[in-house]
């Protein structure tokens, strides 16, 4: 099959994922799960959030992790920063990228960051002028893209007065979230290609949860528009604590295994991902929702019954 255009997968887990996990995951074992996941391809590894330990305590640990894991050449790595004072704690550990977030909803908005949408962008504003002059990239990510569980649907002139308002800001990069599982592919198609058109000097990234089971067929709607970066999950395991519903990310190993079976180039070695993804429920002590860690991949091959190969004849019961 010929190769495709390259797409780019940015992995989640250790920020996304361990955020509403049960139990805090012990500092050394998120250092030593992001350095496996550093040298499997991945483009981008979302390391952890610099939020207030009090609102997350499950990432309490965040300069600590940063401080102690391998920097591997060719990968970037990010931290969400929710306020100035993070941003410059973020900064101090040297981080590639700060991913900044706010929701197109502004019920959301108030729920998961105590502000109004135009507090947000005063903030982000403020950051940005922060990270002036230091060798930091920065993603804004706009929550409740394809939807809101207070307020329903989401206008898609609203993502778009966003956007603008990101550019204004000297912002180029910007994630489009379903944040509790709510988008369909005929939306995704619709509103990436719309964006994609609109504002062409914007590197998107699409950021899907499998809330109900249309994740990996977004990706394909999204790939489809012309959508080339993906936040995905390893094991599946996320979803935002201040969100009702919002239940695990579309995991990384299915995402990339459903790319390269439709003949993409991810850059990532699916065979060392699945390593690292079928010791994660051990990591955080359950099973995960991962299908591809479990059932290997679409081109895995089987021994042929016994009775096939010596040709016998055995009797098969009909069950009635």
């Amino acid at each position: 099959m010929e190769r495709k255009q390259r797409l780019y997968i940015n992995e989640v887990a250790t920020r996304d994922g361990f955020q509403i996990e049960p139990n805090f995951v012990p500092t050394e074992d998120k250092v030593k799960l992001i350095n496996r996941l550093s040298r499997t391809g991945l483009a981008m590894i979302e390391a952890t959030s610099f939020t207030s330990p009090k609102a997350i305590p499950n990432l309490r640990d965040a300069a600590e992790v940063l401080q102690a894991i391998d920097r591997v050449a060719g990968v970037r790595y990010t931290a969400l920063v929710p306020n100035l004072k993070g941003c410059e704690r973020a900064i101090a550990c040297k981080v590639d990228e700060i991913n900044l977030v706010m929701s197109a909803s502004e019920t959301h908005n108030r729920a998961n960051l105590r502000m109004s949408c135009e507090q947000s962008l005063a903030q982000f504003a403020e950051i940005v002028k922060a990270a002036a002059g230091v060798p930091v990239t920065i993603n804004a990510s706009i929550s409740t893209t394809f939807g809101c569980p207070f307020d329903g649907s989401v206008a898609p002139e609203r993502i778009e007065h966003l956007v603008r308002r990101y550019l204004e800001l000297g912002i180029r990069a910007v994630t489009l979230c379903d944040t509790t599982g709510m988008a369909d592919p005929v939306q995704v198609r619709a509103l990436c290609e719309k964006m994609i058109a609109t504002f062409p000097t914007v590197q998107f990234t699409t950021h899907f949860h499998n809330t109900r089971g249309m994740g990996l067929a977004n990706v394909a709607a999204s790939v489809e528009a012309g959508m080339r970066h993906f936040d995905a999950s390893l094991g599946g395991l996320g979803g935002c604590p201040y969100a009702p519903g919002a239940s695990g990310n579309i995991c990384t190993e299915d995402t990339v295994h459903m790319l390269q079976r439709m003949g993409y180039d991810t850059g990532v070695d699916l065979d060392a991902l699945l390593a690292v993804a079928r010791g994660l429920p051990a990591i955080v002590g359950h099973d995960v929702p991962g299908q591809v860690a479990k059932a290997g991949k679409a081109d895995r091959k089987y021994p042929k019954p016994e009775w096939l190969e010596n040709g016998s004849q055995v009797a098969i019961a009909s069950g009635r």
